[in-house]
């Protein structure tokens, strides 16, 4: 377990690392609560620890470049951490042959829709930020209201492939557990949806919460799929 958790942790702290550290300015006014724009730590050790983290990787600043950063997103959250620690965990630690089976094949295919809607959600809150540094976002474009609907209309179409692979499953017992859990989960998303007050940052950040949520419940359901 512990080698499969140090690699995590070290990528996740590398990857927010170098989000904050370049950002700084900019989360001084969306994310004032974050440790580097709140004080608690300092742009030094902030460097530090990111760069402890870090094996290898460039420190490119793309939020200046929306396409780019969801591109970004897309590929680390589609292909780099699932198929990466599968194969760390089945080569490494498991000692055994590297076979892709369908429950990973679907779950590449339902993170790239469903990073696709996280890495269109992440400026919406910070649209002033933003505005305030020139940086076209699509929230900055679109309006807030739009790619927040776009966003929810995504999220629901991944939720609602999960639900029909589901059912294509032989096995009853998977049809039944991933067809409601991911019915539920689409339910949730939606409900919440219509109660998010797009002028209350706190209020979108909460949702955006939500989304993180639902999709560490869908890591339980979709290695069923099969």
């Amino acid at each position: 377990m512990f080698q499969i958790l140090l690699p995590f942790t070290l990528f996740d702290l590398y990857v927010n690392g170098v989000n904050q550290l370049y950002d700084l300015e900019i989360d001084k006014i969306n994310k004032p609560f974050l440790p580097l724009p709140s004080g608690a730590f300092s742009f030094k050790t902030g460097v530090i620890v990111t760069a402890s983290s870090a094996i290898l990787g460039p420190l490119l600043r793309w939020k200046k470049n929306p396409v780019l950063a969801a591109i970004c997103i897309f590929f680390t959250m589609t292909l780099i951490f699932p198929l990466s620690f599968f194969y760390h965990m089945k080569t490494f630690v498991l000692k055994r042959a590297a076979v892709f089976p369908k429950p990973l094949m679907f779950s590449v295919a339902f993170m790239s829709i469903y990073s696709l809607a996280i890495s269109l959600f992440k400026d919406i809150p910070d649209i002033e930020g933003d505005k305030a540094f020139g940086i076209e976002s699509f929230s900055t474009r679109l309006g807030q209201k739009r790619v927040f609907w776009i966003c929810v209309s995504i999220l629901e179409s991944a939720f609602g492939v999960a639900f029909l692979a589901g059912l294509s499953s032989p096995f009853l017992w998977v049809k039944i557990v991933t067809g409601v859990g991911n019915a539920v989960l689409g339910s949730i998303l939606w409900y919440r949806a219509k109660f998010v007050n797009l002028n209350d940052r706190a209020s979108i950040r909460s949702y955006y919460m939500l989304i993180w949520k639902l999709l560490y419940v869908s890591y339980i359901l979709l290695p069923l799929i099969r």
